[in-house]
């Protein structure tokens, strides 16, 4: 006769102990966030990624699992962020007459974009006293994921502050670029996409393939030219921050 109650018990062992629930709870967070964001017509400031991280949270603390087990296991998801940004560059070739043409402008406004979004994040954070472990977790809030974990890490920085920042300025750039361009009136794709990419990063580069495939690969170059640009600078502004 089959013990039900010790088979359970070993199934919910081995997937506790393993990736395999942290993974499945991600999806299913994942999948819901999709369901819930086409049921509310899809609004500019409640992206799917955002749902999703307020449904796992959620159900990480409802059911006791700790945020540390959970993070354990979701370690094999966070490794696909590297070859997921790596798989931009194709848009990013299929557009690459686009870019040509606009190389110069984009020379000149990637500094000074970049500079500002890690500028303005450590001087509000060093004004309001933030210790140097704060102002090196919120620096790279408008850096891609994988690039921002390898910087905060660095530094000196807290990973998970990290993420939270680069979620609130993802939906908040997605928002705000939004707005601003209706308002200044700017109807260019590249423009658009470039300015989404370059302070909104994946979210922001997310929204950009919603409007089309264009916006999308100046969005994927804005995202990873900040992401290098951010890597070399940050250590130099935050000597002058200390």
């Amino acid at each position: 006769m089959i013990d039900g109650s010790g088979s359970i018990g070993e199934l919910m062992a081995v997937w506790t102990a393993g990736p395999m629930l942290s993974i499945a709870m991600t999806l299913a967070a994942f999948l819901a966030a999709q369901w819930i964001f086409g049921k509310i017509r899809r609004p500019l400031w409640m992206p799917p990624v955002l749902i999703a991280a307020v449904l796992l949270t959620a159900v990480v603390a409802a059911s006791g699992i700790g945020f540390e087990k959970y993070q354990q296991g979701a370690r094999w998801l966070t490794v696909l962020l590297g070859p997921a940004t790596v798989a931009l560059g194709v848009p990013l070739y299929q557009q690459m007459h686009h870019i040509r043409a606009l190389w110069k402008p984009i020379l000149v406004t990637l500094p000074i974009a970049a500079t500002l979004a890690a500028g303005y994040a450590l001087v509000i954070a060093w004004s309001m006293g933030a210790s140097p472990m704060v102002m090196a977790s919120l620096a790279p809030k408008s850096v891609t994921a994988p690039i921002a974990m390898g910087i905060a890490e660095q530094l000196g920085g807290s990973v998970p502050l990290t993420l939270g920042a680069l979620l609130i300025t993802g939906v908040l750039a997605s928002l705000f670029v939004e707005w601003g361009t209706r308002w200044l009136r700017v109807k260019d794709e590249r423009i658009i996409g470039f300015a989404l990419g370059l302070n909104g990063h994946a979210v922001g580069t997310a929204r950009a393939f919603e409007i089309s495939p264009t916006a999308g690969a100046f969005s994927s170059l804005g995202m990873g030219l900040t992401g290098i640009f951010t890597a070399l600078l940050l250590p130099l502004l935050l000597s002058f921050a200390r």
